[in-house]
């Protein structure tokens, strides 16, 4: 089941249809209490990345929804195309014009969206180390697809600090995968979750 696709904006409203929508799909896929809460918190950890994104992208929300396993989407177009140049502005306003919040998995998605809106062929060789660390390295991996599972698994391997950063996620210790992908002129984050 799919639900209704709804236009979103960086404001406060908009955002809380996520929430009235994974309660909603929670119950059409008969979760118990406890699953319905961790479906929350997954909308709730979507919603923090959000405002910013906003910003500059226009934004529509979906569920997905087959049996016990649920998906939540977020597609992103840019009001105007989104250049290193452009980001490089925005990042600009920071004292140290460095993006100081690349820390934390929230807002390494985040990041990996940004990326994506960018010139998309020239993204990977201006990207952070972390976006590498999720593109790639497995059988399945799409091209242009960075995903919190490669992310994970890569982490887990090496067993450093961005496995302890991993370990203190909401969202990486709820969701089976966040995959951030891009489709023609669109960016969308999908967090997936079987229940």
């Amino acid at each position: 089941m799919k639900s209704e696709v709804y236009k979103i904006t960086e404001d406060g409203a908009s955002l809380g249809i996520l929430l009235k929508e994974s309660e909603k799909t929670a119950s059409y896929a008969n979760l118990n209490k406890k699953q319905t809460i961790k479906l929350r918190l997954l909308a709730e950890e979507m919603i923090t990345m959000l405002p910013e994104l906003l910003s500059f992208n226009k934004g529509e929300f979906w569920t997905e929804c087959n049996g016990k396993t649920v998906e939540l989407h977020v597609s992103l177009v840019p009001h105007e195309n989104l250049t290193a140049e452009k980001r490089e502005k925005i990042l600009s306003v920071s004292s140290d014009g460095k993006n100081a919040a690349e820390k934390g998995i929230i807002s390494k998605i985040k990041i990996a969206v940004e990326f994506m809106l960018i010139d998309y062929e020239n993204c990977y060789s201006s990207a952070p180390a972390f976006f590498a660390y999720g593109v790639g390295g497995d059988i399945n991996a799409r091209p242009g697809v960075w995903s919190l599972d490669t992310y994970r698994n890569k982490a887990k391997k090496d067993n450093d600090e961005k496995w302890d950063e991993l370990e203190k996620s909401i969202i990486a210790n709820i969701a089976d995968d966040v995959i951030v992908g891009l489709q023609e002129n669109k960016v969308e984050i999908t967090v997936k979750k079987s229940f």
